[in-house]
């Protein structure tokens, strides 16, 4: 095992930029979040997101699982209540005994 040493300085310098840097990786994580929840997604994009047919998110409209927005003929659906309808729909393995 190789053993380095650097100079106190060097050291707070390397400490100010990790802290810098994690300071940073928070801001873009709560930046992503927000605009996930503004998101707003088309059909294709559920259809491919969810992996289902035309007629199945159709039903899901159909049956007022997911919230949707219609423009003519074009409906839209907030990226939030996407993963909303998901977090309903998990399924948790029971846990196994030894």
């Amino acid at each position: 095992m190789d053993v380095i040493t650097i100079e106190t300085k060097a050291f707070e310098q390397i400490m100010l930029k990790l802290n810098g840097l994690e300071k940073r990786f928070l801001e873009l994580e709560i930046k992503a979040e927000y605009k996930l929840k503004e998101r707003w997604l088309d059909n294709q994009e559920v259809i491919i997101l969810l992996n289902i047919s035309k007629r199945t998110l159709q039903t899901y409209r159909d049956e007022a699982l997911i919230p949707y927005s219609q423009i003519g003929f074009k409906m839209y659906y907030k990226a939030v209540d996407i993963e909303r309808f998901l977090k309903r729909h998990y399924k948790k393995i029971p846990s196994q005994r030894k």
